[in-house]
């Protein structure tokens, strides 16, 4: 894992919080509860709102905008908020405040539960690409060889045959996989167009290496393709898909 300082750890007052631009691509958000410290995301889950602008007690992050609430100490959502931080190791050195950058594959849902063995190797299979905003990664029509897996950035969607096309409806967080018809029999092309509205950091895999990849661990092969019909399912129902 490569590890990237943030900041100094003077920087952050005690219960207070402080977010950076960051080499991971991402805002980080630090924050100092009495003598912890924390790393998460630095824009708010909801609408993109930076989270140093909102409130901290030293035990409860509010975020000012709709007052989304989240526990420090482990990122879960609090009252009315629906969806969790994303929390980044953190060392604190020297004085200094540093982040592990750590593999999108071992945060995603298709993964989960993977021996520790097939993930190496499909980290070692994985194509790291970095773009640009309102960059097309693929066309409806377009071969479905590889998927991809959001390390950061945001990706938007057109989904839909010819002239029957309408936006997904549906955010990616880090981990999360799209295109992900390189794993399907029969379905060589792609039916969705996707593209980076920010600047964005994926990881591609080619779906053939993949699968002879959980071939051979069978038990890891059985849990993504089971995980994988329930990305689907919730991608289809964000989308209006019967």
């Amino acid at each position: 894992m490569k590890r990237i300082r943030i900041c100094s750890a003077s920087e952050i007052p005690s219960n207070g919080m402080k977010s950076y631009d960051s080499a991971l691509g991402v805002k980080v958000l630090i924050a100092n509860a009495g003598e912890a410290f924390y790393a998460y995301q630095g824009l708010c889950p909801h609408q993109d709102v930076c989270l140093d602008e909102g409130f901290f007690d030293g035990a409860t992050l509010t975020c000012h905008q709709h007052l989304w609430q989240w526990d420090i100490t482990t990122g879960a959502a609090v009252g009315l908020a629906e969806a969790p931080l994303e929390r980044y190791e953190l060392q604190h050195e020297g004085g200094e405040i540093f982040v592990l950058q750590s593999s999108a594959l071992k945060v995603s849902e298709l993964f989960k539960g993977v021996s520790d063995a097939a993930i190496a190797r499909l980290d070692a299979l994985a194509r790291r690409e970095e773009h640009a905003g309102q960059t097309t990664l693929y066309e409806l029509g377009d071969p479905a060889d590889d998927l991809y897996i959001l390390e950061s950035g945001r990706v938007e969607f057109v989904i839909g045959r010819e002239d029957r096309t309408s936006m997904a409806g549906f955010m990616l967080r880090k981990g999360e996989v799209f295109g992900w018809a390189a794993l399907l029999e029969d379905h060589p092309r792609r039916i969705a167009r996707a593209a980076c509205m920010e600047k964005s950091s994926l990881l591609r895999l080619n779906g053939e290496e993949v699968l002879k990849v959980l071939a051979d661990d069978p038990m890891s092969g059985f849990l993504v393709m089971r995980q994988l019909s329930t990305l689907i399912t919730k991608h289809l129902r964000s989308s209006g898909g019967k």
